[in-house]
């Protein structure tokens, strides 16, 4: 298989099943919101970039986790813990086995886009 030269894609591209399947959700919803936004590698993980990075995601043992930031995570954090989800002062976890939230990530999205302008 050809490497990408999309950063995120490579990224993607080293996990197995399930965790490939949910960083490639997370990355379509993200992308949907953030189409004009740079895709790189920050501090290891996927990133979404303009001007300032925005937000960023990654892969571990048994969930995804979801980098909006601190001031994202306070302002989000009553729609999280209702839709079930675990989260500390600057991340979410969405474990493979739950369906992703799509509408929540979209509008954590929107939010942190607004908030880096």
């Amino acid at each position: 298989m050809a490497e990408s030269s999309d950063p995120i894609i490579a990224y993607i591209a080293t996990f197995d099943s399930p965790a490939r399947a949910k960083l490639e959700e997370i990355d379509s919803i993200l992308s949907e919101v953030l189409p004009n936004a740079e895709r790189k590698i920050a501090w290891r993980m996927p990133t979404f970039k303009m001007r300032k990075n925005i937000i960023h995601f990654a892969g571990f043992k048994h969930h995804v986790g979801l980098y909006p930031g601190a001031e994202a995570i306070e302002q989000f954090s009553l729609q999280i813990q209702e839709a079930g989800f675990n989260h500390s002062k600057g991340a979410v976890q969405f474990p493979y086995e739950s369906q992703l939230p799509a509408e929540l990530i979209q509008s954590i999205a929107r939010w942190c886009l607004a908030h880096t302008e």
